[in-house]
Formats: C-alpha cells, structure tokens, sequence
C-alpha cells in the first residue's frame, strides 16, 4: 500500500496530495475528515452539524483504511481543543463540536489498526477560498468579527499541515498525539489585520464585540466563541518528529499566500 486519504477533495487534502507525489516511503492512510472547519476563516458555518458529520467520517474512513489494509492510520485532528481539554467546558454550541473531536481521536487511538493523531494549528494558505473572500470584503471596505485581541491562538500554513502529516506517516510511531502548528501564537485580529495589510486595506474594520446579537446575522456564535478563546502561547508539544514548519510565522506564511495569488503586497 502507499498513500490513501480521507478527505481528498477538501482544501487541504489538495495540498497533501500535490505534496505527496514528490514524497517517497509513505505508506498510510490519511484522515482529513472535519479539516474544513480547522481554520478562523470561515466565520464559524463550516461548524453547521460538524458533530454527526465528523464522527461519520471519521468511521467512514476508519472502514476504508481497514478494508484497504494499512499499515498505519494517521488522523488530521484540531490542535485549539489543547486550550479546553480537561478543563472547564466552554458552553455550546462549541462545546458540542470539541467532545465530537475528542471522541474521534479516542475512536482512532483505541481502534483495530496502529494510529496517531495530528492536533493541526488554524489552516491557511493561498488554496484557502475563505481567504480569498476576505480578501474582496477587505477591498470593499467590509468590517470582520475580529474577536478578544489578547486571545491567542496557533496557525498553521495548509502547505506545513501536509508536510507534518506526511512526516507524522514516515515516524510510524502508532498510539500518539503529535501537534503542528507555527510556533508563535497571536490573537485572530492581529493575524487579520496583517493579512488587511498585505491586500491593501491599512485600517480595516473590525464589527463591534458588544451586544454579539448585532452580528449574529452573519457571524456563526461558533466562530464568536473560537476568536476570544485563548490558547497556552507556548508552542503546543510534542510537536511530530522530524518536521518543522517552512513557514515558521504568519508574516513568512501571508507573505507567500501574496506571492502564490501573483499580487504585490502592500504590507
């Protein structure tokens, strides 16, 4: 067997397929099942029924890794639920979504094949087409729910998520939880305001944090309650082995979303 992945189609599951036609003695399957809501950028709606649909996945692709005899499973987990496991719960309907993401890694660590878990930073990158929308509503002077400023959380380039996912296959060490994320944390208004930056928007505008209900219209209250949901700001760890991120900042990684859409940055 070589690589098989769950999720293929999906943003990144582009990215790691494109990534692994160059890669050579990887032999897994790859579960990205749930990974389109892994990102700030989709103002909470990829979370719409994520709970059912990602246990469902991840079932599914449990079954097909099984069917397929591989060597070794590897599950493309959410790296943010460090800042709330064990601890109190952070009400719904967030809640509902972690104890879902939970339970998957449970199902994959205690399940019939040799398995470990990638808790992956926020996605982004040049193939994210919420990025890109950004980018429109930045030119036209839209304001964006930027959250608790002095809420920290982790990123992490789409283009380094394939690459530890495929370093994570090459360890071949079943029965962990590994974390890939950039390194260096900060709040969700500094990383989009920097991104505003580069696009050509110096102030951009950002929707009042009070009263919440004047931006629910457009907003999902999922996404209201990532952005001021803060995490450790040391790098979580143990990061996978062997990988380090290419892009080891958000400055580094917008830099090269810029370079990648061939557009002159004006950060």
């Amino acid at each position: 067997m070589t690589l098989s992945i769950t999720g293929v189609r999906s943003e990144l599951g582009g990215v790691l397929k494109r990534t692994a036609a160059s890669a050579q003695g990887v032999s897994a399957h790859i579960n990205l099942g749930g990974q389109q809501a892994n990102t700030l950028l989709h103002d909470g709606h990829a979370w719409k029924d994520f709970p059912r649909a990602m246990r469902s996945a991840t079932q599914r692709a449990l079954r097909a890794a099984h069917a397929a005899d591989a060597p070794l499973f590897i599950h493309a987990s959410f790296a943010f639920v460090r800042a709330v496991e064990g601890g109190p719960a952070i009400g719904q309907p967030l809640q509902a979504c972690v104890d879902a993401i939970l339970e998957c890694e449970t199902l994959v660590l205690q399940g019939p094949l040799p398995a470990c878990v990638v808790r992956l930073g926020y996605l982004y990158g040049p193939e994210s087409a919420d990025l890109l929308a950004y980018r429109t509503a930045f030119r036209l002077g839209r304001p964006y729910w930027s959250g608790d400023k002095a809420a920290l959380q982790h990123h992490l380039h789409q283009w380094d998520a394939a690459s530890a996912l495929l370093a994570a296959a090459r360890a071949r060490k079943a029965g962990k939880i590994w974390y890939a994320t950039d390194g260096h944390a900060l709040s969700f208004e500094h990383f989009m305001d920097a991104f505003a930056h580069r696009v050509g928007r110096s102030r951009p505008l950002h929707l009042p944090l009070r009263p919440r209900f004047l931006s629910r219209a457009v907003i999902a209250e999922e996404h209201m309650q990532q952005a001021t949901l803060a995490m450790p700001a040391r790098a979580p760890s143990p990061r996978v082995p062997g990988w380090r991120p290419r892009f080891a900042s958000h400055d580094s990684g917008l830099d090269h979303v810029i370079e990648q859409w061939g557009e002159p940055s004006t950060a």
